[in-house]
């Protein structure tokens, strides 16, 4: 018998793969290589508070999570600072976590870089004390997440007409940015605090971003007519570059830090990876290096 004990969470809510068939295919993987395991449903409150005592109970060595990036950071944010290996067998709707990582939208090839792969550390972040795994922000894409939340039916399509929709209607916001010793005011269609490289659905916002680098990407899209803006995203897409945070009269602002501080004047919405969350008028955001293990390509 080896000495690996896998504890699964699947959330049956994540996308819409069908999850028996998921759960039946690792349960006979895991089963032929004779690894103990116990499959458990992810939890609807997201309290996982219980986590800490049963790993060493039961000498849990790793723990799978099949859902999107929202039951990632329920279930890692128990787990930061712990040797317990985690895998990520992604089913949510925008699977930023990872795909940032390099692991496989099909279950059984994202199972086999669980099983032969390697753990390595990747960072989070807390913003106001809240943890974040993956990708923060306010504005524009915050508002795609509270309209998406409240749709009957979950999915990349549901997320896509939810996005255009907002595209067509958004406003900018206003906020005041510290960070790095500068202080600047702009009038903002979104900020993103990026740990990952992407919304989801290999949707790219932060090119230069990497789960382990000890750095937080922050991307700041200006007010600006909304076509020209298009472009404008592709082409910070496309090109990557960091741009000195002294040059705020950049339409897109680019830049990397270990933390930042932020005013939100006009209440704009808010959400964490992905995640409806209450907004507030100040963020403090700070990155949490090598934060947790993740099994990666």
């Amino acid at each position: 018998m080896s000495t690996r004990n896998f504890l699964i969470f699947i959330n049956p809510i994540s996308g819409t793969a069908n999850k028996k068939n998921i759960r039946s295919y690792i349960e006979e993987k895991l089963t032929n290589l004779q690894y103990r395991h116990e499959i458990l449903s992810a939890r609807e409150n997201g309290n996982y508070s219980f986590l800490k005592e049963k790993i060493l109970r039961e000498s849990i060595t790793d723990i799978i999570i099949c859902g999107g990036d929202g039951t990632v950071n329920q279930i890692t944010s128990y787990l930061v600072k712990t040797k317990i290996r985690v895998g990520i067998i992604p089913l949510g709707s925008g699977n930023g976590m990872a795909f940032t990582a390099g692991i496989p939208k099909d279950y059984k090839k994202a199972l086999e870089v669980i099983l032969n792969g390697k753990a390595s550390f990747v960072d989070a972040l807390t913003i106001n004390k809240n943890y974040s795994c993956h990708l923060c922000g306010l504005g524009f894409d915050a508002q795609v997440s509270h309209d998406f939340a409240r749709k009957a039916t979950r999915g990349s399509s549901t997320y896509i007409k939810q996005t255009l929709k907002n595209f067509f209607k958004a406003k900018p916001f206003r906020f005041r940015v510290s960070v790095n010793g500068n202080t600047f005011t702009t009038n903002a269609f979104f900020l993103s605090i990026a740990n990952s490289n992407q919304f989801g659905n290999s949707i790219v916002i932060a090119p230069k971003a990497s789960l382990s680098d000890g750095l937080l990407d922050i991307v700041i899209v200006k007010k600006a007519g909304k076509f020209s803006l298009v472009f404008k995203l592709l082409k910070h897409i496309k090109d990557g570059k960091i741009s000195p945070v002294r040059n705020s009269d950049k339409s897109i602002l680019y830049f990397q830090t270990k933390k930042i501080t932020i005013q939100n004047f006009d209440n704009a919405p808010f959400h964490i990876d992905g995640e409806p969350t209450e907004t507030a008028m100040s963020f403090d955001v700070e990155i949490i290096e090598q934060a947790f293990l993740l099994y990666q390509p």
